[in-house]
């Protein structure tokens, strides 16, 4: 409104224009206008004075709403303009030509304003007035939620509020509500400043927008979020993997298991697992890595909300399960004309569901332990059947199969002997085949021994002479093979047979003695007796023993007349008796060689070395030379005879010896040899320089083995040696000795 200051000043000469006017006015006949506009505070608005052009002067004026007087606002002449200082009430006043600007609008302008103004047409003047109704608009100012509570308990009252501080009516308004977790904000139908939540929930929780429109714009609050207190709920167990059972979840040995629970609460719920009464995790999940059979059992997940301090709980039953050890065993047990198949895969959690599977189609289904039986004649050999077994905690199928197939051949029949001979065994053996086969002794009266067992059957019996030649029988039954088969076995006392029953070897040599077994039942035991009756062990004085199936033989290598000459004996026992043969073994010697004379003897190299040279006499057969020396010392201190050179050929007639000591007098002696037969000793002699220097006594004639020569050696008469005793001296050849002087100047 103008100030009552702005009002009382002094008119100025535009001022007086409109008296003018109006008095002008009165004269002629005036025209009127009316109009009405809207304006919007804060904003600008110009307000025309009437439709015709170029007036001379222009008067505004302004009545508020309610009053009767008007207030000058404005004047103008066209060439200067007069604005009413107390005009500021109505905003930023101006002149635009004839019409009023107010800029930066106040409320105050709400009301009416006049322009009065004066036209000059057709040499007359007239005036024209306008009436304008103007309205002020206000904006919608920003609205403010107000909750009476922000964090309320669930179930209790809550009242919110919408306040606008300003608008022009009429102000609409509206609510929308956005949750948490929701996609986007919804509108609420309710349009009034008042919202009330009564009672409130849990769904009622999230943010809240509430706007106020006008006519003029739209404004938003901003967001306020209520945050409603509850639970917390049951909880909610899941398992991952999820397998359920009919009393709650189950997993497989080495598994990774997770145990995830959930109880809807604000503030959330803090979570505790329990595994029967013992606390194992906190937290609402709870991860197992690699469960074990001992994590069967109870988990129970405690939630608590610790605003409210409430608490709620859920159990669940987790089960660890496991297959059976190993894989199925499959087996076929035989029985008369038929056969019975057998699965078994015991233990595991829960059993595995078992099922047999042939050629003729499917089988029967039990838990842990299935059998199907089969008869004979409908079955072919090498049916197979399978049996497979299903457990949840193996992701493929474990399984067996088993083959029915005739055994090869017929039952083999065997005795043995048992310790000491005191039993007979009767064994009985039909290898292979599926079922095994059964097998039964039967005397020979057909009259059974006893039961029947699988692949082998055995009868023992007391060992007795009069069970020679008595007879068992061993049949076999399978239910692929018809008619029965069997074997059969005669007890007998042994018999045996010599290759020769006199052998020659001659001295030296390597001769075999044969013995053949030619029956017994049980199966005999062969031995060899030698000359003086002892069992023959091998390897101990040239014996050997050389098994070859029925056969025994016995070598005997560097046969010596003394220990392996004589009668020998092959001895067959079983349980039932004993049998023996004897052979006679002649050790024959080799005919003696040709006697050996010494020709020359001589030293040479300062004593150390001799050369000898012999000749033999006489017929005979010879394989070799053998030299023999002593110390040439008299009576009976003499040496005994070494052998100076052995494996002389045959073709040879000389020898050089060396090695000797000068100060030593040596005697030498030469032997011929046919194998293992030595002949007459020669001649000792002693050498002498150059030549025979002391002729020895001969030797009286004899012949014998190397031993001999040696042996008589021992006693021989010693050479006579010059300065000795001249009774002991040799006459046979005379001595030579040259002696050579020589001077020195």
């Amino acid at each position: 409104m103008m100030g009552q200051r702005a009002l009382r000043r002094p008119p100025g000469l535009l001022w007086l224009i409109p008296l003018c006017v109006l008095h002008l006015g009165a004269l002629g006949q005036p025209s009127e206008e009316a109009a009405s506009i809207q304006g919007v505070r804060g904003s600008s608005v110009e307000l025309a004075c009437g439709s015709q052009p170029g007036p001379l002067v222009v008067f505004w004026s302004f009545m508020s709403l309610g009053s009767l007087i008007p207030r000058l606002v404005a004047v103008t002449n066209g060439a200067e303009s007069k604005v009413e200082a107390g005009a500021s009430a109505l905003g930023a006043v101006s002149m635009r030509n004839s019409s009023l600007v107010l800029a930066e609008l106040r409320e105050g302008a709400r009301g009416h304003f006049l322009c009065q103004a004066l036209h000059q047409a057709g040499g007359q003047l007239h005036t024209t007035y306008s009436h304008i109704s103007l309205t002020v608009l206000v904006p919608v100012s920003k609205p403010q939620v107000r909750m009476s509570e922000l964090s309320p308990m669930e179930g209790t009252s809550v009242v919110a509020t919408c306040a606008v501080r300003e608008g022009t009516e009429p102000v609409t308004i509206t609510w929308q509500h956005q949750a948490p977790r929701g996609p986007e904000a919804t509108l609420v139908g309710v349009t009034e400043r008042l919202f009330h939540l009564d009672p409130v929930n849990r769904t009622h929780l999230g943010w809240y927008v509430c706007s106020a429109h006008n006519a003029v714009n739209r404004m938003s609050s901003d967001e306020v979020f209520l945050d409603v207190i509850y639970g917390p709920d049951q909880p909610v167990i899941t398992v991952e993997p999820p397998r359920f059972t009919e009393e709650g979840f189950w997993s497989s040995e080495k598994e990774e298991v997770t145990l995830s629970c959930l109880a809807a609460s604000n503030p959330p719920s803090h979570y505790v697992w329990l595994r029967g009464h013992t606390q194992v995790h906190a937290g609402p999940t709870y991860t197992i890595t690699s469960t074990s059979r001992a994590h069967t059992g109870l988990y129970t997940c405690l939630a608590h909300n610790r605003h409210l301090d409430t608490r709620t709980q859920a159990t669940v039953q987790l089960t660890i399960y496991y297959p059976p050890e190993g894989q199925p065993s499959c087996a076929v047990l035989p029985t008369f004309g038929a056969v019975t198949l057998v699965c078994t895969w015991p233990g595991g959690l829960p059993t595995a569901q078992m099922q047999w599977e042939g050629p003729q189609g499917t089988g029967p289904t039990a838990p842990s332990n299935v059998t199907w039986s089969h008869a004979a004649t409908q079955l072919a050999n090498s049916s197979t059947f399978t049996c497979t077994g299903q457990h949840p905690a193996l992701a493929l199928l474990a399984l067996c199969r088993i083959t029915l197939w005739e055994p090869l051949r017929s039952p083999i029949c065997q005795t043995v002997a048992t310790t000491r001979d005191q039993f007979i065994m009767l064994s009985c053996e039909w290898p292979g085949g599926e079922p095994p086969a059964l097998l039964s002794w039967l005397d020979g009266q057909q009259e059974p021994l006893g039961g029947s067992s699988s692949s082998l059957a055995v009868h023992v019996l007391q060992a007795r002479e009069d069970l020679a030649g008595r007879e068992f029988i061993c049949r076999g039954t399978h239910p692929l093979r018809v008619p029965d088969p069997h074997c059969q076995l005669q007890l007998e006392a042994p018999q045996l047979a010599v290759a020769e029953p006199w052998v020659s070897v001659l001295e030296g040599g390597e001769a075999w003695l044969g013995c053949t077994l030619l029956g017994g039942m049980p199966p005999a035991q062969l031995l060899w007796l030698g000359p003086k009756h002892l069992p023959v062990e091998p390897g101990t004085s040239g014996f050997m023993l050389h098994p070859e199936g029925t056969q025994l033989r016995l070598g005997i290598q560097g046969a010596d007349p003394a220990h392996h000459g004589g009668t020998y004996q092959c001895v067959a026992h079983n349980t039932l008796g004993s049998r023996s043969q004897s052979v006679l073994l002649e050790v024959l010697r080799y005919p003696a060689p040709p006697n050996v004379t010494i020709s020359r003897l001589t030293y040479s190299r300062h004593r150390r070395e001799v050369q000898l040279q012999w000749a033999i006499r006489g017929p005979g057969n010879l394989t070799g030379f053998l030299v023999q020396q002593r110390a040439s010392v008299p009576g009976p201190e003499a040496g005994a005879w070494e052998t100076a050179a052995g494996d002389i050929k045959p073709e040879s007639r000389t020898q050089r010896l060396g090695g000797l000591d000068p100060g030593v007098l040596y005697a030498f002696r030469v032997l011929a040899l046919n194998h293992h037969t030595t002949g007459h000793p020669s001649e000792v002699k002693i050498p002498g320089l150059g030549r025979l220097l002391v002729p020895m006594e001969q030797n009286h004639p004899h012949r014998g083995s190397m031993e001999g020569p040696e042996a008589q050696a021992g006693i021989e008469t010693p050479p006579n040696i010059p300065g000795l005793d001249p009774a002991h001296e040799s006459l046979d050849e005379p001595v030579t000795v040259t002696i050579t002087v020589t001077a020195t100047p």
